[in-house]
This record gives structure tokens, C-alpha cells and sequence, in this order.
């Protein structure tokens, strides 16, 4: 078949033939020969920290000695990220699900920031004879830093490699509502609520706080498609306050809860998403609450800022105020959470039609090919993305 210049800057770059025209949801079986599990990356090392700062911050012009500034929360911990030994043993974790489902797809490992990066990932896949890919990205919502960028970066591993039209990449769709993702947070949550219990607070003096990254307002407002209003905060918002809706209504036990945010990292003039949780923390105290059950609602294992962030700053400023603090576990390599991965691989691979695609909230399930204009970045406008329809 023959495509016109038109009908060729409608078709999704560097898609599967399944994906390439942009429904919403593929129900096409695709024949993936590899998983590509991307993530963020992170120093192993003190030697690694700066130079590891400078990829993240790249193109920003931001001197070492303000990445210093940053660098001490990796020096805490011996300048080693926990997320790349985390990675190491999720990708473990999925290789033997699919053994035990009897399913041959290898899993190649490659991060944005630090290596292994996606280019020497990309690379081993054209050395192994792999041309279809389905990525998973380590981050479950919707916003340019959680999706889009993991998208573009995807399109600068193929460029970088020279592998444009060779090698094909399609993603799982954002998982934030899938039972495998939130499961383990309403166990955790249940056992968080528990053990706060277990040293003597009430559930009227118990406030449990939903952690998760802060993003600018200007991102947060542009998350998700252009075509579905979600309110303040856009669809990052949105679907974390749904998702700790359904872990508050099957664990909460009559708790009250809200949705706090941290590590914001930008200039004070720059407004980002709030409240700050140490400031909520505050706040909760001046009212009373004695007890705060602490979930890391966004993230999908324990990465540095829930290690300094939340296990340092968060339970410090709770100790300050004399309340009692519980931080619950990220899913890890939860078993549910492990399956449930797998399970969105072959939502793909088996094309399963969307009625049949479990979500736990109204919002989903979430698209497999992002829609046009998904969750830009106003201070760096579009860049050539993959999994997704221009721009």
C-alpha cells in the first residue's frame, strides 16, 4: 500500500504496524520478540554523582557547584542510588514470571541518565535480532517527566544508534490504575495503619498522606491528552487522588487522608504542585493529628527521593512535631506487581480488547498510544517522541 506525504506525518514514528495509525487502544496481536525495561537511572558510586546530575540536567546550563547542592542527598548513601540495583532485580523478577508462564520474551535493561543506557539496550536488541520492542517505563502516571520524556528519549536512543526503521518500540500503557500496581499500596497501607494503631493512635488522631512527586503547575495542567478536562493538577493529579481513593476505600478504616507532594526542584519564582508534605505535616500537627502513615504513591519502588525525602526530611519533620510516623513500602518487586507488569505486556502481544483490560478507577484503562499533544512541556515544547501521535 502506498502512503502519501499526509497521511505519513499522521502515522506513529517508530511503531509496530499494529500501533502506527494511532488507535487509542491496539487490539491487534503484535509479535514482540523483547521487553525494554526503561527507568530513570542513578549514580553507583561518589565518583558518579555529578557526572550522572549533569546527564539529568543537561541542556540546562546548571553549574556543578548548584548540582553539589543536590549531590549531598547521594553522598548520604555513599553516592549509590538504591534504583539501578532495584532494576536489577525487578528485571530479574519478570524473567522468571515469564519463565514460569512459559513465555520467551527476554528483557533487555537500559536507562535515560546512566548506565546501562537505552542506546547500549537498543543496541544489544539489533545484536540479538530483536526489532520489535515493548517498553516498560518505571513510573505509572501521566505527565512529561513520568511519560513523555521517556518517550523522546526513546526516539534519541534510536537516533543515537542509527537504528531509526530498523528497531520498533510500542510501550504498555501508564499502569497507575492497574490492580498490579495498586494492590501492594492498599496492603501497605492496611499494614501502615495497623502498625501506627499498634503504638497507640487512634484512627480520628491518624492522617495518612499520599506521596508523590512534585511537578511544575505548568506540566501538571498539560498531563494527559488535550481532550479531556481533569481539573487542577490535569491528569497527574486526577489519577492519583482516584488511586488513593481505591486504596483509602479498601484499607482506610475510616482514616482521613490527602495528597501531598515532594522534591520539588525548581526556582522559588516557578510554582509546582503542592503542599509540600513536610508543610502538611505541620499543618496536620497544629490540628491535632498525632500519627501519619506516609505512602509513596508515585513511585513504583524505593528511589532516592522516597529514601531521603520521605525516610529522612518527612519522618524527621513527624519526630519534630512528636507525632508518630510510618512509611509504608513502594511495590518493588511485590508479587502483583511483578504479574501485573507482565499481564500489560500481553494486553499488547495478545491485541485483548479493552473491555476485558482491568483499571481500578474511571480514568482508565489508559491509552496504549499517547494522544496528540500529551502532556507537553511548555519551557521545551515538542520533541520527537515515540509511542504516540504528533506532537
Amino acid at each position: 500500500m502506498t502512503i502519501s506525504n499526509g497521511e505519513a506525518a499522521n502515522l506513529v514514528p517508530g511503531a509496530t504496524d499494529a500501533a502506527k495509525h494511532g488507535p487509542e487502544h491496539v487490539v491487534e496481536p503484535v509479535d514482540y520478540d523483547a521487553i525494554l525495561l526503561a527507568s530513570f537511572g542513578g549514580p553507583e558510586g561518589q565518583d558518579d554523582v555529578i557526572p550522572f546530575l549533569r546527564n539529568v540536567t543537561r541542556g540546562r546550563g546548571i553549574p556543578d557547584e548548584r548540582l553539589e547542592e543536590v549531590a549531598h542527598h547521594y553522598r548520604a548513601f555513599g553516592g549509590v542510588s538504591p534504583i539501578n540495583q532495584q532494576n536489577r532485580e525487578l528485571k530479574a523478577a519478570l524473567e522468571a514470571e515469564l519463565e514460569r508462564r512459559g513465555i520467551d520474551l527476554p528483557v533487555l535493561w537500559g536507562n535515560r541518565n546512566w548506565d546501562p543506557y537505552l542506546r547500549d539496550a537498543l543496541t544489544e536488541a539489533k545484536e540479538r535480532g530483536f526489532t520489535r520492542l515493548i517498553a516498560i517505563g518505571t513510573s505509572a502516571y501521566s505527565s512529561y517527566s513520568s511519560c513523555r520524556q521517556y518517550r523522546e528519549d526513546y526516539a534519541i536512543a534510536l537516533a543515537e544508534t542509527g537504528l531509526e526503521g530498523q528497531v520498533q518500540i510500542d510501550k504498555v500503557r501508564q499502569f497507575f490504575d492497574h490492580p498490579g500496581f495498586v494492590q501492594p499500596f492498599i496492603e501497605a497501607t492496611r499494614d501502615g495503619l495497623a502498625e501506627v494503631a499498634s503504638k497507640g493512635a487512634a484512627p480520628e488522631d491518624t492522617h495518612v498522606l499520599f506521596a508523590t512527586h512534585s511537578i511544575p503547575t505548568q506540566d501538571a495542567e498539560r498531563s494527559g491528552p488535550r481532550t479531556r478536562e481533569f481539573g487542577e493538577g490535569g491528569a497527574y493529579a486526577a489519577q492519583h487522588l482516584a488511586v488513593a481513593e481505591v486504596v483509602m476505600r479498601e484499607a482506610g478504616a475510616g482514616v482521613d487522608w490527602s495528597l501531598v507532594y515532594q522534591s520539588r526542584s525548581g526556582p522559588p519564582s516557578q510554582p509546582w504542585l503542592e503542599p509540600d508534605i513536610n508543610d502538611a505535616i505541620g499543618e496536620l500537627a497544629a490540628k491535632g493529628v498525632k500519627a501519619v502513615v506516609i505512602v509513596p504513591l508515585g513511585f513504583v519502588s524505593d528511589h532516592m527521593e522516597v529514601k531521603w525525602d520521605l525516610d529522612t526530611e518527612a519522618i524527621q519533620t513527624a519526630g519534630e512535631q512528636g507525632m508518630i510516623a510510618v512509611r509504608v513500602p513502594t511495590p518493588g518487586i511485590h508479587d502483583a506487581y511483578v504479574k501485573g507488569l507482565i499481564d500489560l505486556v500481553l494486553e499488547r502481544r495478545d491485541g485483548i480488547p479493552v473491555e476485558d483490560r482491568p483499571s481500578l478507577t474511571e480514568l482508565g484503562p489508559w491509552y496504549d498510544v499517547c494522544r496528540p499533544g500529551c502532556c507537553e512541556n511548555v519551557r521545551l515544547g515538542f520533541k520527537p517522541a515515540l509511542a504516540g501521535l504528533a506532537p
